[in-house]
């Protein structure tokens, strides 16, 4: 009888430190899943997860997002599908800065904390944002295409999507400098919109090519979709290799080449791998408890061919993607 009582009892203990043990289930979902920004995202969500279990903490990461970046319904679909499951968080990469907002106070009323990456969201039920500065990165890539164009000549912006928060302070920040620093050089074209794909964007390049070609002299796109669609139709157009100053957002293969090209003159580059890892990190401390900042910014750089290959502009160009993605 004494034996059995005392095996009862270790099986009580054993069972109190297994419930007390911490374990969460994290819903992270992007705006997509197809652009390298999101695959970097991923990565950092998962180096996240390792350092966890590393410390004997379990974190179940559930990634799941729209496939194609202008599917709002769909990402409100899978918001709602995770708060129905009742994941311990969720980390989000909102498409529509409005169209998110009630999923999320939803997700918040049940309990359910979240935290927000990549682009703003017009609420204050997250517990914290995680981002770049994307108007200061619009700043920065206009400082440097009328830098590049030597304050005059004509330039256009290509857009991203409307409703991206992220996008549309880029592109703000943007204009805003050219028009305050760089009067001298004419806006021949700001409300084009990319659209979701690389082939939507390029469709929108060469429509502007064939209207502004024989006058722009410089281009900014706001991510790495329109981007890569816009130097797809500058190389058809025959105006890359530096007939045409431009200057992107975003890193990935397609842009690191353009760049080592010389058809791209420079790039803003996020953190992306660092908005994942510390989406999740934050989003564990929110649920232990924790004071967390309301904003936290992962940094924003310059990329040009002279610093492409500095460690720390090497390591944002070409993220460890298949140390954690594998």
């Amino acid at each position: 009888m004494k034996k059995s009582l005392a095996f009862l009892s270790l099986l009580i203990a054993f069972a109190s430190s297994a419930s007390a043990a911490e374990t969460y289930k994290i819903a992270v979902i992007p705006k997509g899943t197809t652009h390298e920004f999101w695959k970097s995202i991923h990565a950092g969500a998962v180096k996240a997860q390792r350092e966890f279990e590393a410390q004997g903490v379990t974190i179940s990461i559930v990634w799941k997002g729209p496939l194609k970046e202008d599917d709002r319904e769909q990402q409100i679909q899978v918001v709602e599908n995770f708060i129905g499951q009742q994941v311990s968080a969720i980390v989000l990469a909102p498409l529509d800065r409005k169209g998110l907002v009630a999923p999320v106070e939803t997700a918040v009323q049940g309990k359910i904390p979240v935290v927000i990456i990549d682009s703003g969201l017009e609420s204050k039920a997250q517990s914290s944002f995680v981002a770049t500065d994307n108007r200061e990165g619009g700043r920065i890539a206009a400082r440097n295409l009328g830098q590049l164009l030597g304050g005059k000549g004509n330039a256009i912006l290509l857009r991203y999507a409307v409703g991206s928060a992220s996008t549309e302070d880029r592109e703000e920040g943007f204009l805003e400098v050219m028009r305050k620093d760089f009067p001298g050089i004419k806006l021949l074209s700001t409300d084009q919109h990319a659209g979701a794909t690389r082939d939507s964007a390029k469709r929108v390049a060469e429509n502007l090519l064939n209207k502004y070609g024989q006058q722009v002299n410089g281009i900014f796109a706001s991510n790495e979709s329109s981007a890569s669609g816009m130097l797809l139709a500058l190389r058809d157009a025959g105006l890359a290799g530096g007939k045409v100053k431009f200057v992107a957002f975003d890193a990935g293969e397609t842009l690191n080449a353009g760049l080592r090209a010389g058809d791209v003159a420079g790039f803003v580059v996020q953190n992306p791998m660092a908005m994942g890892y510390l989406g999740v990190k934050t989003a564990v401390a929110v649920l232990r408890g924790e004071k967390v900042p309301p904003v936290i910014d992962t940094g924003v750089g310059f990329v040009t061919k002279a610093n492409m290959n500095e460690p720390a502009m090497a390591e944002l160009l070409n993220p460890p993607l298949a140390k954690y993605l594998n």
